[in-house]
């Protein structure tokens, strides 16, 4: 674990909490742990990934337990969203898969904690402590090494937002109208130029960015104030 010298008194009195998991099940036996625990208060549930991205959003908590997997969203892409919107906020991904590359996933999305549903409530308080606190929480199945991977994160975080500005005002143009959601053509009909342009535009704007998918296409006009993650969930 990172930082274990953190002082306690470094927490929050009350840590504000929310939870995304599609099963009520697993929610319920979070708020039984969580009942029994007088400085951590729920604030929200989410029962899918786009509901996770609009309550956190709204409520602003301290902590969010994402689901692993999701309809709508997974936990990574909702992880992603979130953070892309709200760098400080503190997630932590919640799973039944014990696999060292989930971890690389969810901690290259921002997240600061995974930890597995096998684990018993003292360890599930001890992780929503520890990341209210700015801390990093792996549950020992993982291992503790992967985090020191990700100790420097936010140089290269600029210089990806940087290369926004090598892209050229059509090519700008273009990237709103996709992560708006518009098709080549739709894309092609409003600019007055051919589908197959505006591919070889997308294909250049990826390129230029260092993008390989839609979603991080998406995930990057989130992180540079583009679009707003409620509105692309609502397409």
């Amino acid at each position: 674990m990172l930082a274990n010298n953190i002082a306690k008194s470094e927490m929050k009195e009350s840590v504000t909490l929310l939870i995304a998991d599609d099963h009520e099940m697993i929610r319920a036996g979070i708020r039984h742990i969580i009942s029994g625990h007088p400085n951590i208060k729920i604030i929200g549930e989410a029962a899918n990934g786009c509901e996770a991205v609009k309550l956190a959003k709204e409520l602003k908590p301290d902590v969010i337990l994402l689901d692993l997997v999701m309809p709508g969203l997974n936990g990574i892409q909702a992880c992603s969203l979130i953070i892309a919107a709200q760098p400080a906020a503190r997630v932590i991904i919640f799973s039944l898969h014990e696999k060292e590359s989930y971890a690389h996933q969810v901690l290259s999305v921002g997240a600061c904690g995974y930890i597995v549903k096998t684990a018993s409530g003292e360890e599930l308080i001890e992780a929503i402590e520890k990341a209210a606190s700015g801390q990093f929480y792996f549950s020992p199945q993982i291992g503790s090494d992967i985090i020191r991977k990700y100790l420097h994160p936010n140089q290269q975080k600029a210089e990806n937002e940087l290369k926004y500005d090598l892209l050229t005002d059509r090519e700008q143009q273009i990237f709103r109208l996709v992560v708006e959601g518009f098709s080549s053509r739709e894309i092609g009909e409003q600019i007055f130029i051919s589908p197959r342009t505006v591919d070889k535009h997308r294909s250049n704007i990826m390129k230029k960015l260092g993008i390989k998918d839609s979603f991080e296409l998406v995930r990057y006009a989130v992180k540079v104030g583009i679009i707003d993650p409620d509105l692309w969930c609502q397409q």
